[in-house]
């Protein structure tokens, strides 16, 4: 806990077998009241692998996204009771030193998302990072940024932290259950008005870190420039897009449990 406020971690994974228990090992426990996990339904071992460290885990029928992968994990982490929460890819790309910082960010009252930074500092290219989603990442942003109305130093970081509030607010069921999921809950924060805070995180890329291929990197981001084009749109009052209209209707409910995926294991660690 911090501030008396309960921290859930959340790890959307997809064979993540090979990386988890390392990942774990690094995550902040006095601070950190529970680890959950959703499986989207991997190939390897990661549910099994989890139940028997003691994570509650959650398993998908099937494959069917990172942004669905995302709905569960906050949709859960509700019913935990969370106040802060934390999402963390298990695939060890991110650090997981930094959950304490971060959900502190969120506990000090002055930030209700908070994101993991790769290219604040120079821990991007020096991490691995490819150059050309190094550029990549770098247009996109500045596009965005004019966009939106805002100045982030990326928009493309899976390590980031939210309130409760924010997520009972965000129609989230209404996004895209791939990649760009990020980047449609990134303006809906935006769009309602949360404030959005950065820190510094290095970065590594290596084999077994969860990457998107040459392909998918360009479907995905001609979809960022759609979610930015929509927000401006909408904001100049020229169009109305379901994805960024908030209503109880959109919104993951922590009394909802949709028919493909089922818990695995409830946490048996202790704190």
């Amino acid at each position: 806990m911090i501030d008396n406020l309960k921290v859930v971690v959340v790890m959307p994974a997809y064979n993540a077998a090979k990386t988890l228990q390392q990942t774990i090992d690094e995550i902040p426990r006095d601070v950190v009241d529970e680890l959950l996990l959703v499986d989207d339904g991997s190939r390897d071992e990661t549910a099994r692998l989890s139940s028997d460290l003691g994570i509650v885990t959650f398993r998908h029928d099937g494959n069917y996204g990172y942004g669905r992968n995302q709905k569960t994990c906050y949709r859960e982490a509700l019913k935990l009771g969370a106040d802060i929460v934390v999402m963390l890819h298990p695939d060890y790309q991110y650090t997981p030193r930094l959950v304490r910082a971060m959900a502190a960010m969120i506990g000090s009252g002055q930030y209700d998302v908070v994101l993991g930074s790769r290219i604040l500092g120079k821990g991007a290219l020096q991490g691995g990072m490819p150059v050309y989603k190094y550029i990549a990442n770098r247009a996109l942003t500045f596009v965005q940024n004019l966009l939106h109305g805002h100045k982030l130093s990326e928009y493309h970081t899976g390590y980031r932290a939210f309130t409760r509030q924010v997520l009972e607010t965000l129609p989230l069921e209404r996004n895209s259950d791939d990649f760009v999921f990020d980047n449609e809950m990134l303006a809906q924060a935006m769009a309602a008005g949360f404030r959005i805070g950065e820190i510094s995180c290095p970065t590594k890329y290596f084999e077994e870190a969860s990457s998107i291929n040459f392909r998918r990197s360009v479907v995905y981001g001609f979809g960022v420039l759609w979610t930015a084009l929509r927000y401006r749109l909408q904001a100049w009052g020229l169009a109305r897009f379901p994805f960024l209209t908030f209503s109880r209707e959109g919104a993951v409910a922590a009394s909802m449990t949709p028919g493909y995926y089922q818990e695995v294991a409830r946490s048996t660690a202790g704190h």
